[in-house]
């Protein structure tokens, strides 16, 4: 079986994104692609197929031998890059499945200046614009490392690259999209993700889990309409007060602590000592990811608990209501109702279908003075906590460290989900997963200023090239 020149698939990725890559993903940046949460007559502004079509023809134009190239689309749903390119000769028959999204957040206002979301700017080794870290360069990053393996003599098993559009918005079309896909894709055995996190840009990181999700929109009514504050109130009890009550069911609002024991799980042994590995090898990673205002101070002192609180502790967000007012709109009135969005962040591994189920009970269970709670939207998403990595991905990855980083791999787990992953595991239970990517500190995804860090960039897509060679010839 061929070795691959492992010293010269560096060359070629570099070179690769100097020259091509770089270019063809600040074009990129300009389409306004957001997701269609946020456009949601994205099917007449063309902006997502806009996306895809950029890509699809750099990816065309790149003449990959075999390859084949799809813009695969179901009835109502975002449209799907799929590029299917044929393993060598002496691989196994198995699949790897790589994944990355083309939609992006919206703009928001407040970048910086000669920053924008649509125009891309290189400065000081980073490209800033809306969609280069998230998660834009991922297809670029996953076909140069096919061509990379292919280039200096290495060998890599059927590649198939699926970039989606609609992972900004809870990748609500890709369960449709993995069952119509399920007989193409064939024996996944390897799912490489390019749509994670770094803790620091010196060394590669694999995410080892990903949260859960519920969100929940709750009503308390006390009135069919509100009533002046002077006549009504120590009559009719406040809908928020209510509410006050209603969520001290769940979260103590002291500590922050999940009380409902179908929101909570006990923390693996081996993901506590990796999350005592990874802050020991960058202290304030965790604490330093934060932009504190003057005097404001975290839940607590120990990074690996805050590490722990955020990776595997189940959290509650308020990050909406209606029925309040704005101050400066706010009369003497006692308000007929409080509406809230509720954002619970799940561990890995519960069951996000129970717990919607067991907020609701809770919530509208012997309700005080007989008020009516109701709710409105809710949506659930699995967490995801990754299977062991085989020896020879190990052995894969401390290659990649010490040739490419210089430094030893470190794996960490995330406070957000990526609900893809706990499809993709369900459906794949025995395949090995590489959840990565270039999102490190300040790239400042979702918010202004997001960029992408070039030479972090390239790295892993060497590190993922490795990858693909040590699982062709394992």
């Amino acid at each position: 079986m061929a070795l691959v020149d492992r010293a010269a698939v560096s060359k070629t990725v570099d070179q690769a994104w100097d020259e091509a890559i770089l270019p063809s993903l600040s074009e990129l940046v300009r389409i306004p692609a957001v997701s269609p949460s946020f456009d949601a007559d994205w099917e007449n502004t063309g902006h997502l197929d806009a996306a895809i079509e950029h890509v699809r023809a750099w990816i065309d134009g790149r003449g990959i031998d075999g390859a084949e190239i799809d813009v695969v689309r179901l009835p109502g749903r975002t449209p799907l890059l799929l590029v299917d390119v044929p393993g060598s000769a002496d691989a196994p028959d198995e699949s790897v499945l790589l994944y990355g999204h083309l939609d992006k957040q919206p703009p928001l206002g407040g970048w910086s200046e000669g920053l924008g979301p649509w125009t891309p700017v290189v400065r000081d080794g980073k490209l800033f614009g809306r969609g280069a870290a998230d998660d834009g360069y991922a297809g670029y990053a996953a076909v140069t490392a096919i061509e990379a393996v292919r280039a200096n003599g290495g060998s890599h098993a059927r590649c198939v690259v699926l970039l989606e559009t609609g992972e900004e918005s809870g990748s609500p079309d890709l369960p449709a999209y993995l069952e119509h896909l399920r007989n193409r894709l064939g024996a996944v055995s390897l799912v490489v993700c390019l749509d994670s996190g770094a803790g620091d840009y010196q060394r590669m990181w694999l995410t080892n889990s990903l949260r859960g999700m519920v969100q929940l929109e709750v009503e308390v009514q006390v009135l069919d309409s509100g009533l002046h504050s002077g006549i009504a109130s120590g009559i009719v009890p406040s809908s928020f007060r209510i509410m006050r009550q209603l969520l001290d069911r769940i979260e103590d609002s002291a500590t922050g602590e999940i009380l409902l024991p179908e929101l909570t799980v006990s923390i693996p042994e081996n993901r506590i000592a990796e999350t005592r590995a990874a802050i020991e090898a960058v202290p304030g990673m965790v604490t330093d990811s934060v932009p504190w205002p003057e005097g404001m101070r975290p839940v607590t002192d120990d990074e690996v608990e805050l590490a722990l609180n955020n990776a595997w502790r189940p959290t509650l967000s308020v990050i909406g209501a209606d029925g309040l007012p704005k101050p400066a709109d706010a009369g003497n009135v006692l308000r007929p109702s409080t509406t809230l969005q509720l954002s619970f962040r799940l561990p890995p591994t519960a069951d996000p279908e129970a717990a919607l189920a067991a907020v609701q009970r809770r919530l509208s269970e012997e309700v005080p003075y007989g008020a009516r709670v109701s709710f409105g939207h809710s949506e659930a998403g699995l967490g995801w906590n990754a299977p062991d990595p085989a020896p020879w991905l190990s052995g894969a990855l401390d290659t990649a460290g010490e040739e490419i980083f210089g430094a030893s791999w470190r794996t960490m787990g995330l406070g957000g989900s990526i609900p893809f992953m706990g499809l993709l595991h369900e459906a794949y239970p025995d395949a090995q997963f590489v959840v990565t990517g270039a999102l490190g500190p300040d790239s400042n995804a979702h918010v202004p200023d997001e960029s992408l860090d070039l030479a972090f960039a390239a790295k892993i897509t060497s590190a993922i090239a490795y990858v693909l060679d040590a699982h062709a010839t394992r």
